[in-house]
C-alpha cells in the first residue's frame, strides 16, 4: 500500500465475548452418612451473540487515459517504471499533440526517491512538430523551485528557450520537423505538466507576453536594489553584485561623487554585463545550466540566453528587488483576450455571431449563486454589481460570522485548503471581461453578474439557497434588504436536494417577478430527477462535450429542457494540448495560503448552465421586455436551439444544444426588430485532433447568420481524409463524418485542411492526426486508486493500478457496505501526495464534483477519465495548483 499513515487497510473488528456455565452446591461430608441434598437446578446458559461479519461487497471498473496523455519515463516515483531520458541520445518519443506529466529536480532537492541523491536535472522527449505549433511548460512548484525549456535539433543544438522565473514557460515551432524538448532543473525540484499545442492556439504564450519571447537588448538588464541600507551609506558597504556578476552602471541612480547614496536607491538602474567575462563571474551568471552554454552555436540566441540567465540570477540575490531585461518596445495594437482560442466551447454554440449584434447590456443582471466570487480577479473587475452571503453557518462560511454583505469567495475547501472557487468559474463564463487583451472571454460580457454566496465547507442548505433567490429576485429576505435592482436571470450551478413544495412555491413566486432561473441537471449520468433543475418553471441544462455528444457524467431525463457545453476533461479533440474542458476564471491557494487568481478547466453540468444563463443575458439585452413565459414558448419552439439526438425534445438534450445567434435573433424579431439578413457559413471546430488512435469525428456546418446560403464543395487536401455527410439539410448544412485512414502511413505527424464552400463564403478546418509504432492509447504512469469515506475523509482502500494501450482496470474487494467517493491519481514527485500539479487526477464522476457511491452490493463497469490538471496564471499573478492529501476530500458541488 502507498502510504499506509494515510491510507490505511481495511480491518474488521469481531465482538469476542467468554462463554460460561451454571455451578452446583455441594454439603459438608460426615462420620454418619445424610443424604445429599437435591442440587439446585443450573440456569441455563447464556445465549452466546453472533458474530457479526459486515456485509462486503466488490467495486470494479477502468480508468481510460485519452491517447494525447504520456508520462516521463523517470518520475521519482519508486515503483513506477524507470527508462532514463536524461540526453538528447535517451530522448523519450512522444506524440503530437499530447499532454505529459513529469519530474524534474537538481541533486540533494525533492522526496525521498531514486531521483533525490543524483538528481535528474534533465528530461528529454522527441517529437515531430509542426510550424506554429505551441511547446508549453508549466511549472508546479515554482514558489520553491525554478524549471525551464529548451528545444534542441536532433544534432544535440539548442535552437530556442524558455528561461522565465515563475510558472510559465513556452516555445513556438518555426519549422516543421523532428525536435527534442528538454525540461531543465535550474533550482529545486519540482512535477510539471508539458503540453504540446497546435497552430489553433494562436497566441504564443497564453496570457502574455514573456520574458523570453519578447526582442531584448543583449547584454543589457535594468536593475533596482533592495533597500535595506539607511541613506548616505557608502556603496562600499554593499556586498559587491556588480563584480560578482561582470556588471557596470550605464544609467541611473542616485549617488554623488563620493559614491554616497542622497535619494532613492531602489531608483532602477541600466547595468551592462561583460560578455567576455569567465571564471567565477560566468559561474555566479549561469549556474547550474552552464553547460548549456555549449549547446549555442548562434551568437545572437547565444546572448540573448546569457543576458536572460544573468538576470535570473539577479533576481535570486538578496540585495536585488527587481532584475528585468531593457527590452525592445514597438507600437501595436491592443489585442484581443488572449486565451479565446482555447474556449472551444464557444462557436460551438454559434456565439461569435450573436456577438456581431450584441455583447450584452450592464443593466442586464445575471444572480450567480454560489460559492461567492473574487471579486478582485482582472477578468471580473468592473463586471460585478453588489451581492450578499447568504452562509447562516460561520464554519461553513469561514468568514467567521452569519449572513453578511460581503460575497467574497472564503473557499470552500475546510482544512484541506483544495477550494473549488466554484462561482468565480461559473461567474467568468457568464461575463468575463472581454477586449482587454488578458484571460477570457464571458458570454454577454458587457452583462453583470450579481454574486451571492451560499455554498461554503462541505456545501450549503436549500434555507440559503431559497433567501439568495429571493434576495436576487426582489423578494423580503433574511437579510432585511433588496438589491436596488432585481436580477433577471438566476444561475443555479448545484444541486442535491429532494422536491420540496415550499421550494416550488419559491420558484413560482420568482418567475411571477420576471426572474428566469436556469439550473444545472446533475453529474450523476442518471435519470433519476434532480432539484432544483427539476422544480417547474426552471430552465434544466444537460452537458455536451466538443463533438456535441451528451458528456459521460451529464444526468438526463424527462425533465431536461435545453443542453450547453459542460466538456469532457479526458479528451483534447481540438488538438490544443489542453483538456476539452470549459476555459473560465478561477482561483486556487498556494502552500503559503495565498489566494492566486488563474484560468482553469472544468467540466459538468455547472459549466453548461452558464452558458445558458449568459446566452438568456444577451437576449435580454436586446429585447427587455420578456418574460419567463416568453422564454419558455421560444425554447418550446426550437428557436433557442440546434435539434440534437431524436428529432423534438428528447430526454438526453431537451430541446437540443443551445445556439447563441438563433436566440437572439429570436429576441430580436419578437421585440419587432428582425436583424438584417447576413449569411455566413461557420464551423463548430477550427482543428480536428485524430491523436494516434481516433479513427472518426464529426465536424459541425452552419448558417451563422440570417438569410438563404447553401454549401457547395467539401474537399480534404489529403487521400487518407474522408468526409462524408451524417445528417444535414437541403443547403448542405448539418454534421459531417470526418474520419482517417492510417494505413500506409509511417510514424509522425499528419496534417490536413478541409475546405468548405459556400454561396456566400469559404472556410477551412485543419486536421492533425499522428502515427505510432505500437497500439495507441495514453500512459500517465502508476496510478493510486482511493475509495474514500466523504463523512471523515479517510481513504477505506487503495488499488495501485497499472494500464495498457490507454486502461486501468481495478477492482476493489471485501469492501462494507456504506457511502464513498472515488479518485485515482499519480505521485511523480513521491511525496505520498495525489492530484499534486503535474500529475494525472480523475474522480468518479467528474473530477471537482466527486459523486457519492452507495455501496449496497457488487458494483461492475465503473469507469472515468484522469487527466493532468491544469490551471493558466494571469497576468497579475501566478498559480502553483493547491495539493491535497490523498484522504483529504473534493467540495460536492454540482
Amino acid at each position: 500500500m502507498k502510504n499506509t499513515a494515510l491510507a490505511a487497510s481495511l480491518a474488521l473488528s469481531l465482538l469476542l465475548t467468554s462463554c460460561g456455565g451454571g455451578g452446583g452446591g455441594g454439603g459438608r461430608s460426615t462420620p454418619t452418612p445424610t443424604p445429599e441434598p437435591e442440587p439446585a437446578p443450573a440456569p441455563p446458559p447464556t445465549p452466546t451473540p453472533p458474530i457479526e461479519t459486515p456485509t462486503e461487497f466488490s467495486i470494479s471498473g477502468a480508468i481510460t487515459v485519452s491517447s494525447n496523455l504520456r508520462v516521463d519515463s523517470d518520475t521519482n516515483n519508486p515503483q513506477g517504471t524507470f527508462f532514463e531520458n536524461n540526453s538528447v541520445a535517451t530522448a523519450q518519443v512522444i506524440s503530437n499533440p499530447s499532454t505529459l506529466g513529469g519530474y524534474v529536480n537538481q541533486p540533494g532537492t525533492g522526496d525521498e526517491g531514486p531521483a533525490q541523491t543524483a538528481g535528474d536535472t534533465d528530461d528529454y522527449f522527441q517529437i515531430d512538430l509542426l510550424a506554429g505549433q505551441t511547446i508549453t511548460l508549466l511549472v508546479a512548484d515554482f514558489e520553491q523551485a525554478d524549471a525551464d525549456l529548451y528545444l534542441y535539433t536532433t544534432e544535440n543544438q539548442i535552437i530556442d528557450f524558455s528561461v522565465e522565473t515563475g510558472q510559465l514557460e513556452t516555445i513556438v515551432i518555426q519549422q516543421a520537423g523532428t525536435y527534442i524538448v528538454n525540461v531543465f532543473a535550474f533550482k529545486g525540484a519540482t512535477n510539471y505538466a508539458l503540453a504540446v499545442g497546435t497552430s489553433a492556439a494562436a497566441s504564443p504564450t497564453l496570457l502574455a507576453r514573456t520574458m523570453s519571447s519578447a526582442k531584448v537588448v543583449p547584454w543589457q538588464a535594468v536593475v533596482s536594489h533592495a533597500d535595506n541600507l539607511p541613506l548616505g551609506t557608502s556603496s562600499a558597504v554593499r556586498p559587491d553584485l556588480n563584480k560578482r556578476m561582470g556588471l557596470k552602471r550605464r544609467a541611473g541612480g542616485l549617488r554623488d561623487s563620493g559614491g554616497r547614496y542622497f535619494g532613492s536607491r531602489t531608483r532602477p538602474q541600466l547595468m551592462a554585463m561583460d560578455h567576455f567575462a569567465g571564471g567565477p563571474q560566468q559561474e555566479n551568471r549561469l549556474g547550474s545550466a552552464k553547460a548549456k552554454e555549449l549547446k549555442l552555436n548562434n551568437p545572437e540566441l547565444k546572448a540573448r540566453w546569457e543576458t536572460l540567465m544573468t538576470i535570473k540570477a539577479m533576481r535570486s540575490d538578496p540585495t536585488v528587488a527587481s532584475a528585468e531585461p531593457n527590452y525592445r518596445v514597438h507600437a501595436l495594437a491592443t489585442p484581443n483576450d488572449a486565451a479565446y482560442p482555447f474556449q472551444w466551447h464557444y462557436p460551438l454554440i454559434n456565439l461569435p455571431a450573436a456577438w456581431d449584434l450584441t455583447t450584452g447590456d450592464p443593466e442586464v443582471i445575471v444572480a450567480v449563486i454560489d460559492t461567492g466570487i473574487l471579486t478582485n480577479h482582472p477578468d471580473l473587475v468592473g463586471q460585478l454589481v453588489p451581492g450578499y452571503d447568504f452562509i447562516a453557518d460561520p464554519d461553513t462560511a469561514r468568514d467567521g460570522n452569519g449572513i453578511d454583505s460581503n460575497p467574497e469567495d472564503e473557499g470552500d475547501g475546510g482544512d484541506a485548503g483544495n477550494s473549488s472557487f466554484h462561482g468565480t468559474h461559473v461567474s467568468g463564463t457568464i461575463a468575463a471581461a472581454s477586449n482587454n487583451g488578458i484571460g477570457v472571454a464571458g458570454v454577454a460580457w458587457n452583462a453583470s453578474i450579481m454574486p451571492l454566496r451560499v455554498l461554503g465547507v462541505d456545501g450549503g442548505t436549500t434555507y440559503d439557497v431559497g433567501q439568495a433567490v429571493r434576495y436576487a429576485a426582489g423578494l423580503a429576505n433574511d437579510s432585511g434588504t433588496v438589491p436596488q435592482q432585481r436580477a433577471d436571470i438566476i444561475n443555479l450551478s448545484l444541486g442535491g436536494s429532494p422536491f420540496s413544495q415550499s421550494t416550488q412555491n419559491l420558484f413560482n413566486e420568482v418567475r411571477a417577478a420576471g426572474v428566469t432561473v436556469v439550473a444545472a441537471a446533475g453529474n450523476e449520468a442518471s435519470g433519476a430527477l434532480s432539484y432544483p433543475a427539476s422544480f417547474e418553471g426552471v430552465i434544466s441544462v444537460s452537458a455536451v462535450d466538443s463533438q456535441r455528444l451528451a458528456a459521460p457524467y451529464s444526468n438526463f431525463g424527462s425533465q431536461i429542457d435545453i443542453a450547453a457545453p459542460g466538456g469532457d476533461n479526458g479528451d483534447d479533440l481540438n488538438g490544443d494540448g489542453y483538456p476539452d474542458g470549459v476555459l473560465s476564471t478561477a482561483g486556487a491557494i498556494s502552500e503559503s495560503g495565498a489566494v492566486t487568481f488563474v484560468y482553469s478547466f472544468l467540466n459538468g453540468t455547472s459549466m453548461a448552465t452558464p452558458h445558458v444563463a449568459g446566452v438568456l443575458a444577451l437576449m435580454k439585452s436586446v429585447n427587455r421586455n420578456l418574460s419567463p413565459a416568453d422564454i419558455d414558448i421560444l425554447l418550446a419552439q426550437g428557436d433557442l436551439s440546434d435539434d440534437l439526438g431524436a428529432p423534438g425534445r428528447d430526454n438526453t438534450f431537451g430541446h437540443g444544444l443551445v445556439n447563441a445567434q438563433r436566440a437572439v435573433v429570436a429576441a430580436l424579431t419578437a421585440a419587432g426588430n428582425p436583424p438584417a439578413d447576413n449569411p455566413r457559413l461557420s464551423a463548430s471546430t477550427s482543428l480536428l485532433n485524430f491523436g494516434s488512435a481516433g479513427k472518426s469525428l464529426l465536424l459541425q456546418l452552419q448558417n451563422s447568420g440570417n438569410g438563404e446560403l447553401e454549401l457547395g464543395d467539401i474537399n480534404g487536401s489529403e487521400s487518407w481524409l474522408q468526409i462524408a455527410a451524417d445528417s444535414v439539410d437541403s443547403n448542405g448544412l448539418g454534421s459531417y463524418q470526418v474520419t482517417v485512414d492510417r494505413e500506409g502511413l509511417s510514424p509522425g505527424i499528419y496534417s490536413s485542411i478541409i475546405t468548405a464552400d459556400s454561396t456566400v463564403n469559404s472556410l477551412s478546418v485543419e486536421v492533425l492526426i499522428s502515427v505510432v509504432d505500437q497500439a495507441a492509447g495514453g500512459d500517465v504512469g502508476l496510478l493510486y486508486l482511493l475509495l474514500v469515506d466523504p463523512e471523515t475523509n479517510e481513504v477505506a482502500a487503495q488499488f495501485d493500478a497499472s494500464g495498457a494501450v490507454g486502461v486501468y482496470p481495478y477492482q476493489f474487494n471485501n469492501i462494507p457496505e456504506g457511502s464513498y467517493e472515488l479518485f485515482a491519481g499519480t505521485d511523480a514527485d513521491n511525496d505520498s501526495l495525489i492530484c499534486d500539479a503535474g500529475e494525472a487526477c480523475g474522480a468518479y464522476l467528474t473530477t471537482d464534483q466527486p459523486i457519492q457511491i452507495d455501496l449496497d452490493g457488487d458494483l461492475q463497469d465503473i469507469e472515468f477519465p484522469v487527466e493532468y490538471r491544469v490551471a493558466i496564471p494571469t497576468l497579475t499573478s501566478l498559480l502553483e495548483q493547491p495539493k491535497r492529501q490523498k484522504a483529504d476530500g473534493i467540495p460536492r458541488l454540482r
